[in-house]
């Protein structure tokens, strides 16, 4: 039976809002459009950092542009709560590293997984060092993304690294539908693939095929 991951993160922040408090949240984030939503919904409950580290990302201008993006669109949002963003260090050798050998893997195979361990792991690593209370992803809010997956991966983390991940699926409740409307309302740059080298390799693919 299927996880539902909307229905933990309803009881995981019906305890905050009993509970009277703003807990502190690290948001892993790959982009501006799918971190629009996700802040719209969950500044009213937490403290965010937003954490932009994506070492997939290709080239060095595409992971520079989503990041000032980002920094943008955090500074232009009317969120219940200061969100302050911290932009990761940009080595594309530790993409490399994991993806050696899933260089033809099909996008959603296990090159995906192994870049979002890397992705969430570093971030429960920052949160555990700064003394978050959560941390969590941006990356569900995608329909191409697997929510199973990273909430898999992401409760993995949390008993490694002792600092509890939120569960949650951001396209449920029309939450993809939402960051488009925000993206419109934002003039937000919306990317064409997911990140890396591979990703553009496919998107560029399907292009050619729908002339």
């Amino acid at each position: 039976m299927a996880m539902n991951y909307q229905l933990l993160l309803d009881r995981e922040l019906e305890r905050i809002t009993k509970d009277n408090r703003s807990p502190r949240l690290l948001l892993h984030a790959c982009c501006a459009p799918c971190s629009s939503y996700v802040l719209e919904y969950l500044s009213r409950y937490f403290e965010i950092t937003v954490l932009f580290y994506n070492p997939n990302i290709s080239p060095a201008a595409e992971f520079t542009l989503r990041a000032e993006e980002l920094t943008r669109l955090i500074g232009e949002m009317p969120l219940d709560h200061p969100v302050n963003c911290v932009v990761g260090r940009y080595d594309p050798a530790e993409f490399a590293a994991i993806a050696k050998g899933h260089e033809q893997d099909r996008e959603g195979g296990e090159r995906c997984t192994a870049c979002f361990r890397l992705r969430l792991e570093e971030s429960a690593k920052y949160a555990k060092e700064k003394g978050y209370d959560y941390f969590t992803t941006t990356l569900s809010i995608s329909p191409l993304k697997d929510a199973e997956r990273l909430n898999r991966i992401g409760g993995e983390l949390a008993e490694s690294y002792g600092v509890p991940y939120l569960f949650s699926d951001f396209k449920k409740r029309e939450g993809y539908k939402r960051s488009i409307q925000l993206s419109a309302e934002y003039g937000l740059y919306r990317q064409d693939y997911c990140g890396c080298a591979y990703s553009k390799r496919e998107a560029e693919s399907r292009k050619r095929e729908q002339k």
